[in-house]
């Protein structure tokens, strides 16, 4: 194989983006193969390739060599589980499923290690993203002492809730901005900070919008060694702010407007506290920053890894696995919201899909042509 032909499953607004991203010749050693999707009105810009109604029928045409899934959340599992037991190289949109019974259920069906499977989560192609990460891992930040994430600048109109009737429902989306917007910063921090064990949270479900799903997020996270978290999202505040701000032993590292500034502690501050005589003196430091040009790859990058994945054995910048943790987290700020107290992680999966199951049969939306009987019949997916 020196092409890959990918086949997209899902032509909303992300799937038909790939799509043309695809078309239009932006991935190297990639072509588009073939599209499905269950509404016929969506296939109609794609007329110059092989066209079908449901991704069953696209998996036997014999015209992909790959499969991104970019459907309704719920159909991630299933749809996912089907491409991997065919045999294909997979790389499903986020989330990349709804819950953690769901997402380990998917997962449980990657036993090939000859295929590829990634999840795109193209935000770890930003350099700024990428930076913080190194800062964290090679010890530069000392100890980490607290994080703190402000990510409001995901700001959405009641017109886009109401441009599909499975948005910001449970039984059609599963959450709202947590599984939607905000999942690639929960995949952002777990991927730099790792997992907290503890986790509380309040949500404001429909607190800006004509929806039954959170829209606003408050969440306050506890790691083993003592350190903390605080994260905010919302979909109702404009303008917005994304700021994050990560406070470790030897600094305080700010990101925020494209710049990381960092105020680094030429000596560990717990150190210099012991040993200080002085009352109120502070560690010596120095300032160093760094301004990033651009956001990096982002969709493309993730799509052209896939490829060279798949093409050359290249290292997957987004495995699918660990979109777990992402999933994790969302599924235990919504719990705690909704216990009101903390949840401790890992996250009880049988708990949380019950959970879940009583808001699925008591979401405005009963069923959508576009999605499987299973979400509110069947077991593992509900």
């Amino acid at each position: 194989m020196s092409i890959v032909r990918i086949g997209i499953v899902g032509l909303g607004n992300m799937g038909a983006h790939h799509a043309r991203t695809l078309l239009e010749g932006h991935v190297n050693r990639a072509t588009l193969g073939a599209v499905a999707d269950v509404d016929a009105r969506t296939l109609v810009n794609f007329r110059n390739v092989p066209c079908f109604c449901s991704g069953e029928a696209l998996f036997d045409s014999g015209t992909i060599d790959a499969v991104l899934i970019a459907t309704p959340h719920y159909d991630h599992t299933i749809t996912g589980r089907q491409a991997l037991e065919r045999g294909f190289h997979v790389l499903v949109e986020k989330p990349i499923s709804v819950q953690v019974s769901d997402a380990n259920h998917l997962i449980a069906a990657h036993t090939n290690p000859g295929q590829v499977f990634a999840a795109m989560f193209n935000q770890r192609t930003d350099p700024r993203f990428q930076k913080i990460r190194e800062l964290v891992a090679d010890g530069t930040l000392g100890n980490l002492q607290r994080v703190n994430w402000t990510i409001t600048d995901w700001f959405r109109t009641e017109a886009y809730y109401a441009s599909s009737n499975w948005r910001a429902t449970w039984a059609g989306e599963g959450g709202g901005v947590l599984l939607n917007q905000a999942t690639h910063n929960l995949d952002l921090w777990q991927w730099m900070f790792g997992m907290p064990i503890r986790v509380r949270a309040v949500c404001g479900f429909g607190r800006h919008h004509h929806i039954e799903v959170e829209d606003d997020v408050t969440a306050l996270f506890e790691y083993q060694n003592g350190a903390t978290g605080v994260f905010v999202t919302s979909t109702g505040e404009a303008p917005g702010t994304n700021r994050l701000e990560i406070a470790g032993d030897r600094g305080r590292l700010v990101c925020e407007q494209d710049v990381l500034r960092f105020t680094q502690n030429l000596e560990s501050a717990a150190k210099f506290s012991r040993q200080s005589e002085k009352h109120y003196e502070i560690p010596p430091r120095i300032d160093r920053e760094w301004r990033f040009p651009d956001h990096g790859g982002q969709h493309r990058a993730i799509l052209e890894n896939f490829v060279d994945a798949i093409l050359d054995g290249t290292p997957l910048l987004s495995p699918a696995k660990e979109g777990l943790n992402a999933v994790e987290l969302a599924n235990a700020m919504l719990w705690s919201s909704s216990l009101d107290k903390p949840v401790p992680l890992p996250l009880d999966e049988t708990g949380y899909r019950s959970f879940l199951q009583q808001l699925v049969r008591n979401s405005n939306l009963r069923s959508v042509s576009s999605l499987p009987k299973t979400v509110l019949e069947t077991a593992p997916y509900l």
